[in-house]
């Protein structure tokens, strides 16, 4: 059983705080409960998660308005026909996140013990790389050294295609980097479904200018490969982009006649807001209402807080040390976490990335304005700065198991004692003796995946900062 007094010792939140917290959440009525996705990346981050999803369950707060069922809030994606696609004939998959373990070592990884769906194991490595307008083949994935030492190496990942408009980190890793269009080039309709609570709406994308020099779009880009092997006719069906554009909005003019009358009215106007439906925004709202008429997709078809199906995943898989899965969301004590204390006699601060006001996630970080507008630091608590010799604004060296970095310091008692941030999504510079130059903090991150997801668990690392 686990009290007040043992969180708050390893939370720093008095124990006062965290049993008023408690008594506010189990006496509101309705209570609204959510999370967002930081919390999960963590080594252990599935744990935290189902357990921020048992409050609203254990008081009572699903299914009804002004609830939530622990979950990041809803957001309301306006539907916009996609291009037909057939079916995947390749029925295995991996976590996103082990893309790299599955260059490294394909044919070892199984479904006990990595995870992977729809097969018992891979038959074969990674052996070509896509990268569509991604920063992820490198900057923005764990441990940049080792992920540049997998991306190096012919023999692995054999061939590495790239399109982007940017000269990206991600970009200097290609065999061949083909020139994507930017949104000012083409035309394209999308649906603005991210962080737009219950306001989204279709947005009509027109060419401010004419692609430039070599740039084509991804549909011309697939259209010449598709000629080259002989199935242009299969993937166009022998229609222009626009030709598809123009058949979508059709569709959607019929499910949504308040549309304007033609496409091209409506890319004059940019975007149209709309409102999410009055009907299906509370969620297990038609399960509350009746359980029998509306099951889950448990086994058992109710909500279960003991998980017979985790219980048997944790006696089946084959999990690495100090990695577990529970039927019940519990504390776990992780590798690289608060009770890692052998580990934090060399690394005693817990770093954790950010996101930049200046930029998202990577893109933007190549112009100079922006940067010159918000400076990348590493923040740290002035108890932890005095430590070490270090005042606001010295240039200090932040070291991991992974590598290490140089980047400025913010002294700063709005981050807690034996804490540090940084911002994430850097574009990395490597220097002749192979030390990163420009405060990426993927260099100091863990490709150690979560146990249950196998996923992102770029919040746990332990570092010591010194003063250079």
């Amino acid at each position: 059983m686990k009290t007040p007094q043992w969180a708050a010792r390893i939370t720093g939140i008095p124990e006062e705080r965290i049993v008023k917290l408690a008594r506010e959440i189990g006496t509101a009525k309705p209570a609204f409960v959510a999370q967002g996705w930081s919390l999960q990346r963590h080594a252990n981050g599935e744990q935290a998660a189902r357990a921020i999803c048992m409050l609203p369950i254990l008081t009572g707060n699903i299914g009804l308005p002004g609830t939530n069922i622990g979950e990041e809030p809803g957001n309301y994606s306006y539907p916009v026909p996609k291009l037909p696609i057939p079916p995947n004939q390749v029925k295995a998959k991996i976590p996103c996140f082990l893309w790299t373990d599955a260059i490294t070592r394909g044919k070892e990884m199984t479904a006990l013990t990595d995870g992977v769906q729809g097969a018992d194991r891979l038959e074969q490595p990674l052996k070509f790389m896509w990268n569509y307008s991604s920063n992820t083949l490198i900057n923005q994935h764990s441990d940049i050294k080792r992920t540049h030492e997998i991306l190096q190496d012919e023999s692995l990942c054999e061939f590495i295609l790239v399109i982007e408009n940017h000269m990206t980190p991600s970009a200097r890793y290609a065999d061949v980097l083909l020139p994507d269009i930017t949104n000012f080039e083409g035309s394209d309709i999308i649906s603005n479904g991210y962080a737009v609570g219950e306001l989204g709406g279709p947005i009509f994308l027109s060419p401010a200018i004419k692609p430039l020099f070599e740039c084509k779009s991804a549909y011309e880009i697939c259209t010449l490969l598709a000629r080259h092997l002989g199935m242009e006719q299969d993937y166009t069906e022998g229609k222009s982009f626009e030709q598809r554009l123009q058949e979508a909005y059709v569709t959607m003019k019929e499910k949504d006649p308040d549309l304007p009358d033609s496409l091209e009215t409506a890319r004059k106007m940019g975007m149209i807001k709309r409102r999410a439906p009055a009907s299906g925004g509370i969620g297990l709202a038609k399960f509350r209402e009746d359980p029998a008429a509306n099951p889950l997709k448990t086994p058992s078809g109710k909500i279960e807080i003991y998980s017979e199906r985790l219980a048997e995943i944790a006696s089946t898989w084959k999990l690495p040390e100090g990695d577990v899965i529970t039927p019940l969301p519990q504390y776990v004590a992780t590798w690289e976490g608060y009770e890692d204390f052998e580990l934090k006699k060399k690394f005693p601060l817990q770093l954790y990335g950010r996101h930049p006001k200046g930029r998202v996630h990577s893109t933007y970080h190549n112009l100079d304005v922006l940067r010159a507008a918000i400076t990348d630091a590493v923040w740290m608590n002035p108890i932890d700065a005095e430590m070490r010799g270090i005042r606001n604004g010295d240039m200090v060296r932040v070291s991991s198991l992974r590598g290490e970095t140089k980047i400025q310091a913010k002294v700063t008692p709005r981050i807690m004692p034996g804490v540090a941030s940084m911002e994430q999504g850097i574009w990395f510079k490597m220097d002749a003796q192979g030390r990163e130059t420009e405060g990426s903090v993927n260099v100091l991150t863990s490709m150690r995946p979560s146990p249950l997801a196998k996923g992102n668990p770029q919040h746990t690392n332990l570092v010591q900062i010194e003063k250079v």
